[in-house]
């Protein structure tokens, strides 16, 4: 590399971070050769979205710290291998493997970062004096291009320019709310970028040809197990906004644009459209991100704000966002799976209602006689696991609509559907399932499907159902995650149940300390709100739902239990102490006003015609007070003006009926208490 030698220095002394970035790159090309060697590549999420982020950064430290040429990276692999490859014999067999896919990487990261170079280079001329980099052109790197905060703020820090940091992390919240949301969330509050009847005449009339989407399925698995998917080139036929066509958006302006042909998904079967950007040919360092996608009579509509002026007839090059499409290709091909597992487990007669697919969770509505049971859940889930483990292809064809009607148990094929009609089968080749009288179609998952799916069900991982309820009689919706959101749901799940079962060894206990097993009860109840409020398996849910369910009546009934013991030893010293007598004023220690009442209540049960006053100091200050009028004294004397007379000696508050009052007050006031609450028994008998 054209960088200085390494000379083991840090923190001020390294001028330049260089060598930081020595042990960067040497520790971050370990770690990729070890992680692909194990079968871990870089990707869009879990472990690989990590391995992708470590890759990424030791290319940064390498060409914007060490000035390296393309491929040092890789050129370090047989170092490591020779290195370590005593300790992991693999890394020898599979060294030209692992540098492949870090030349790979590496050329894909080069080409955004050459990339987003201009385009911030072009953004900052543009900019105002003394104005902060836009947030939005950042969230554009971000989301578009992969850059990492950081990597931005380099190159602005180098220019001596700052981010609207606040800017930028509202739209991360607004996005952040957007994916939680769910699919509503996610949709346009208005229809600006539907066409409209007018609209979609005068395009009709004027023969501008329908939008060729069949790019969208052109998408292939890779040496290595990656998904490639390739950019696709168009033409801008056509550009729409405030309800009308138009040939010009200039910039700033939000429109609709239709293209004679797009790789992007537009809204549709359930499936959420594509993001992604385009860039117009010779203006790489300009980018139209497209926020969404729809299908409007034929016409694919992307919804673009224009940065710059967008014309019909401008060549563009289109980038679907692959993080997304991928984790909407696997949440979708799980949907079949789910619905597969979901006949097999409650029976063929049980069909689908509906569904949505996102990048984040998959939603499935379908026929049920009554909640699912725990057994079923896992059920369905274990027959999810069998297809994923079995890594099924996924084969999908278009045939005539009269062919697809021969599909054994597909569910009904109406006017709805388009002639020809896309199949999508998992394990079986269509050809085989289209055979008349054929049993295969029965034996796996067979749709009819327009969307984007994997090409093979291993990539799914794992599947989790992370709700399930009735909507109304007869149907129910399940929501579910994947890969690795489906394992985080697992180990959260599995979590929680060593919580559960560390609160029921220590119920099992049985303490007698009134404190202890209160302190028990809140945290019970507690769980029970973590276990209904996050994401785990629903089979789990509701087997630690009725386990703590269970110790909360456990706990409730032994605190009630012990409360009663210690009113009980409290009133018969009281009862010998205050024997005979007609009126009861005394303090006693009580952990709570249930205790103090309890023993109120026992001591005038044990003495009926007794009128009873109890005051109890507590360590905060407060002092507790309750009290019960004996029947015999109505209507002259009253429990509740008792308690308000003494409890307003204390500077507090007190309520309650004529028989039975209670209340709090000050420990300063509380002698004074005590004399009042005497005087006015006295003068009420």
């Amino acid at each position: 590399c054209r960088g200085p030698k390494y000379q083991g220095l840090v923190g001020d002394a390294d001028l330049g971070r260089v060598n930081m970035a020595y042990r960067v790159v040497a520790d971050h090309v370990r770690t990729l050769c070890v992680c692909i060697t194990d079968g871990i590549y870089p990707g869009f999420s879990g472990a690989e979205l990590v391995l992708r982020r470590i890759l990424r950064r030791a290319v940064r430290f390498c060409s914007e710290v060490l000035h390296a040429p393309p491929g040092l990276l890789a050129s370090l692999v047989p170092t490591v291998v020779e290195v370590l490859g005593d300790a992991y014999p693999e890394l020898t067999k599979n060294a030209d493997q692992i540098m492949d896919i870090i030349n790979e990487n590496e050329a894909a990261f080069l080409s955004s970062l050459d990339r987003g170079r201009r385009i911030i280079e072009r953004t900052v001329q543009q900019m105002e004096p003394s104005t902060n980099f836009p947030a939005e052109v950042a969230w554009s790197l971000y989301g578009n291009l992969g850059f990492p905060l950081d990597l931005i703020d380099l190159m602005l820090e180098e220019k001596g320019i700052s981010l609207d940091l606040a800017a930028f992390n509202k739209l991360a919240l607004e996005d952040a709310k957007r994916k939680a949301g769910g699919p509503q969330a996610g949709q346009l509050e208005d229809t600006d970028m539907h066409l409209d009847v007018h609209s979609l005449a005068q395009l009709r009339s004027n023969n501008v040809p329908a939008t060729d989407d069949s790019p969208k399925y052109a998408y292939t698995l890779g040496q290595h197990g990656q998904y490639e998917f390739s950019p696709c080139q168009a033409t801008v036929l056509m550009l729409y906004r405030d309800q009308s066509l138009q040939k010009e958006a200039g910039a700033g302006q939000r429109c609709g644009v239709i293209l004679d042909r797009t790789n992007f998904y537009a809204e549709q079967g359930g499936q959420a459209s594509d993001k992604g950007y385009m860039i117009c040919l010779g203006q790489q360092e300009i980018l139209f991100p497209v926020e969404s996608v729809r299908l409007c009579g034929g016409y694919v509509i992307h919804e673009v704000t224009a940065v710059e002026t967008l014309r019909a007839g401008d060549q563009v090059q289109l980038f679907v966002d692959e993080a997304q499409r991928l984790a909407c290709m696997t949440n979708h091909t799980a949907t079949h799976l789910l619905n597969f597992a979901l006949r097999r487990v409650l029976g063929d007669s049980t069909e689908q209602r509906g569904s949505h697919v996102t990048a984040e969770r998959l939603r499935f509505d379908f026929d049920a006689k009554g909640p699912v049971t725990v057994e079923q859940l896992q059920q369905v889930e274990q027959v999810v696991q069998d297809v994923i483990k079995r890594n099924e292809v996924v084969h999908m064809a278009e045939v005539p609509l009269t062919l697809a009607r021969r599909v054994q148990g597909l569910r009904a094929v109406d006017e709805g559907y388009p002639d020809p009609v896309r199949i999508v089968s998992l394990g079986v080749p269509v050809e085989s399932v289209l055979t008349r009288d054929s049993e295969a179609a029965m034996q796996t998952s067979v749709e009819l499907c327009c969307g984007t799916h994997l090409l093979q069900t291993g990539a799914v991982e794992d599947l989790a159902i992370i709700s399930e309820r009735q909507l109304v009689k007869g149907i129910s919706r399940v929501i579910a995650v994947t890969g690795g959101q489906a394992k985080q749901a697992r180990e959260v799940g599995q979590c929680l149940a060593v919580e559960v079962d560390s609160v029921s060894l220590r119920m099992k206990q049985r303490s007698t300390s009134i404190p202890e097993m209160q302190n028990l009860s809140k945290e019970v109840g507690q769980l029970t709100k973590v276990v209904a409020s996050t994401p785990m398996p629903q089979w789990q849910r509701k087997e630690l739902q009725s386990i703590l369910k269970a110790l909360q009546r456990t706990a409730n009934t032994a605190v009630k239990k012990l409360e009663m013991q210690q009113a009980e030893e409290k009133a018969q010293s009281l009862l010998a102490k205050h024997c005979n007598q007609p009126v009861i004023v005394d303090t006693v220690p009580a952990d709570s006003l249930s205790i103090l009442m309890k023993v109120v209540n026992h001591l005038c049960d044990k003495s009926p015609g007794t009128s009873v006053l109890l005051l109890s100091p507590q360590v905060s200050g407060e002092v507790l007070c309750a009290c019960q009028v004996s029947k015999n004294c109505l209507p002259v004397f009253s429990a509740a003006d008792w308690a308000v007379a003494v409890c307003t000696q204390m500077e507090g508050k007190a309520g309650g009926s004529p028989v039975v009052a209670k209340g709090s007050g000050n420990a300063k006031g509380m002698q004074g208490a005590l004399t009042t609450a005497l005087e006015f028994a006295q003068s009420k008998l």
